[in-house]
């Protein structure tokens, strides 16, 4: 796994003087699991990333799992103030309900999905979730378990403005976000960078297929 996110990681070998032993430990630690994954990962190539000694590590953050787990919460708590900072975007009362929602979509893959903190969560996710599903009890909770119902809140006004036809928002918001990511998803797991006209393309052709389902008749 190479890619690392921004909120945490770091190239520096050491601690500079304005990092925090924790931070530079957080920092560390997130590029050495997403190069390494959390198995392979050791606290000794951690603490030698981070400039500190093994006991240091263990005395700021304590075993592996649970540094795991706190570097997970960081790149989760950063990635969900970049989806809620968009979020207050959302159309609510939408003069071209298509046009609005389309820029909204783009808005919300380039700055809540593309971005470098959600590619390392998916991406973790992907390789260890399965071996490892405890560690991501965070992730579920301010992840889906917030982002879902906000975007579900969204289309229910939507809905009661009589803009969109919709009998379960939660289900509803579900289907618009593995629409609008796809597409994406299949680029990064190739590597492929995406572009920007890709981003507008994808954002539209989910919102176009969205709305089949649940434009008001």
């Amino acid at each position: 796994m190479k890619t690392s996110p921004a909120a945490v990681s770091s190239e520096t070998e050491s601690c500079p003087p304005t990092t925090s032993k924790r931070q530079a430990i957080l920092n560390a630690a997130a590029g050495v699991f997403a190069e390494d994954g959390f198995a392979a990962a050791s606290i000794d190539a951690i603490a030698a990333r981070a400039g500190v000694s093994r006991q240091t590590v263990y005395n700021q953050l304590g075993d592996k799992d649970n540094l795991f787990k706190v570097v997970v919460a960081e790149i989760t708590e950063k990635s969900s103030a970049d989806f809620f900072r968009v979020l207050d975007t959302f159309p609510v009362a939408p003069i071209d309900l298509e046009k609005e929602l389309t820029e909204f979509s783009a808005l919300l893959l380039r700055k809540a999905v593309c971005d470098s903190n959600g590619r390392w969560l998916r991406k973790l996710l992907e390789t260890e979730g399965g071996r490892f599903p405890e560690l991501f009890e965070t992730w579920k909770e301010y992840g889906p378990g917030k982002k879902y119902p906000a975007i579900a809140a969204r289309l229910a006004q939507l809905a009661l403005a009589g803009y969109l036809d919709i009998e379960d928002p939660a289900l509803a918001a579900r289907q618009y976000m593995a629409l609008l990511a796809t597409d994406l998803r299949i680029n990064q797991q190739i590597g492929r960078p995406t572009q920007e006209e890709e981003v507008h393309r994808m954002a539209g052709e989910a919102t176009k297929t969205f709305l089949r389902a649940f434009g008001k008749r």
